[in-house]
């Protein structure tokens, strides 16, 4: 059985061709600068490459090139289309209207695109891609959507909701829905593999670090918190992201710089976090050569990053009433030990030891804590696109051995 992942923003679609006997990518790629001229990247399981400047209108010609790409020239690696059993799509927003996987129909893909409001840059695109993939995908083969936000529905309301008026979530939906929700389902469901222990009986805190981060507590393989918020600028300071600012902060900067909100917006999710205080750089690879080499600015970025996430992990340490486990994932959970170790120094409080020498580890699942340390510390890489497979195919009943 083979399952196709899709993952479409405004401008782009990646996706994954993942064999489900055995779990491994056949091929992935992406459809890049969909409305504006295009090109495809295709890479397969066995070091083919393809690459080709085209145009994509819509996502509807992106997909038309994927297919052919996967089906014919020296890239191939299926003869048709008839030889996927089903295809699944990461939907970023879910709100409350979605707390599960679901089977795409037409009325799923408009209660997503009625969703754009609370995702204006994701939704919309989600539900192009789906209507797109609609006419090219044959009518028998099922498609299935998973949901960020999903994970996240099982927080309950004094987590969830923001201290205005009540009708602010009533008439508008505003609370917070929390984002990541799938890498931080796989990444804990993976610990409690490796543990060997009922996932249904620990308390564990998920970092996900990566361009943009969260972190989410999660007491008894359920959700409880989350970092991010109404949007995924909440929480954490990231690379372009501000992270959570005080909203009286956001109206005085408005006001001084004469920026209509669009701007302000503008100016908190790309123009801030670690470009914004270091001045230069938005990937941590770049901050912490700098932060070697001297740089104030850059050192200060880390500083307040791995303190940040300390911050995170005590008070949800603290909601549970306990902590069994901590999981660093994503680009700079799975790749900077620099950052798991100024997060973990100073935490014996939380019965938190790190290993140095295991700490060196780069994008391997590894136990980077010592023995007698109570606490035990994890990487653990992520990975989305197979969890978004095993979903599409629990949901459509087929058989992954067929």
């Amino acid at each position: 059985m083979k399952i196709l992942v899709v993952n479409a923003g405004s401008s782009s679609l990646k996706y994954q061709l993942i064999d489900m006997k055995n779990e491994s990518v056949i091929a992935k790629g992406n459809c890049e600068r969909i409305g504006i001229d295009g090109k495809i990247t295709h890479k397969t399981f066995d070091g083919r490459k393809y690459e080709e400047e085209c145009t994509f209108p819509t996502h509807t010609e992106a997909f038309e090139k994927l297919v052919e790409v996967m089906t014919t020239g020296d890239a191939a690696v299926i003869s048709s289309m008839a030889e996927i059993g089903a295809v699944g799509h990461r939907i970023v927003q879910g709100a409350e209207v979605f707390t599960k996987t679901a089977i795409v129909t037409d009325e799923v893909i408009d209660k997503i695109d009625a969703l754009a409001d609370l995702a204006p840059v994701h939704n919309h695109a989600h539900a192009l891609a789906l209507r797109a993939c609609k006419k090219v995908i044959p009518d028998t083969v099922p498609q299935a959507v998973v949901f960020d936000t999903a994970f996240h529905q099982t927080m309950p309301p004094k987590a969830y909701m923001f201290g205005m008026p009540y009708e602010c979530y009533e008439k508008y939906h505003v609370r917070k829905y929390g984002f990541h929700g799938t890498s931080h389902r796989f990444v804990s469901m993976k610990l409690a593999e490796v543990m060997g222990r009922p996932l249904s009986e620990m308390k564990v805190v998920s970092c996900h670090l990566g361009n943009g981060s969260s972190i989410t507590a999660i007491d008894g393989g359920k959700s409880v918190d989350t970092s991010m918020g109404f949007t995924p600028l909440d929480g954490l300071i990231m690379g372009t992201r501000s992270g959570s600012v005080d909203p009286s902060a956001v109206e005085f900067v408005q006001n001084k710089m004469g920026f209509t909100p669009s701007q302000m917006s503008d100016y908190l999710n790309k123009k801030s976090g670690f470009l914004g205080i270091s001045g230069q750089y938005s990937d941590n690879r770049d901050i912490t050569n700098a932060a070697q080499h001297g740089d104030e600015r850059s050192q200060l970025v880390t500083e307040m990053l791995t303190y940040e996430i300390k911050k995170y992990i005590g008070s949800y340490a603290a909601a549970m009433n306990g902590l069994d486990a901590v999981i660093f994932t994503g680009g700079i959970g799975e790749n900077a030990p620099e950052v798991r170790q100024g997060v973990c120094e100073n935490m014996d409080f939380f019965g938190i030891k790190l290993s140095e020498e295991a700490n060196t580890v780069r994008g391997e699942l590894k136990l980077i804590s010592t023995p007698d340390s109570k606490t035990q510390v994890w990487v653990i890489p992520t990975n989305e696109e197979l969890l978004i497979a095993r979903d599409t195919l629990e949901i459509t009943g087929l058989d992954k051995n067929s």
